[in-house]
């Protein structure tokens, strides 16, 4: 069952983020507003994925679902990329079970209730 949608923002083809537990807004509609993708996520209980700051804005108002995992790592390469959430995703996931809003940096990561 899927959890998580992983933001346009974000690479398609990510080997983390294969298999039944993950679904790329691509798989959904490839230009569709934050908005849809939102209620998208809250009809489906998942869990938002994304650089932008808008989802991290907009939970902070409402509560889940969805919940929400923000980025802020910056542009990397993409091993690099990989390698640094290969090394947190256990983490991240964690967290965002019991937390509206993760946010991942390169050096923290910040949880709000």
């Amino acid at each position: 069952m899927t959890q998580f949608l992983i933001d346009a923002n974000l690479p398609y083809r990510f080997a983390l983020w294969q298999g039944k537990d993950y679904a790329h807004v691509f798989d959904i509609g490839d230009d569709l507003p934050d908005t849809a993708i939102w209620q998208y996520a809250q009809q489906h209980n998942l869990t938002i994925v994304s650089k932008d700051a808008d989802f991290s804005d907009r939970i902070m108002l409402t509560e889940p679902p969805p919940r929400v995992i923000q980025l802020r790592i910056g542009n990397m390469r993409m091993r690099d990329l990989f390698a640094f959430l290969h090394r947190v995703w256990p983490q991240i996931i964690i967290h965002s079970a019991n937390h509206k809003l993760t946010i991942v940096r390169e050096s923290l990561i910040e949880c709000i209730a």
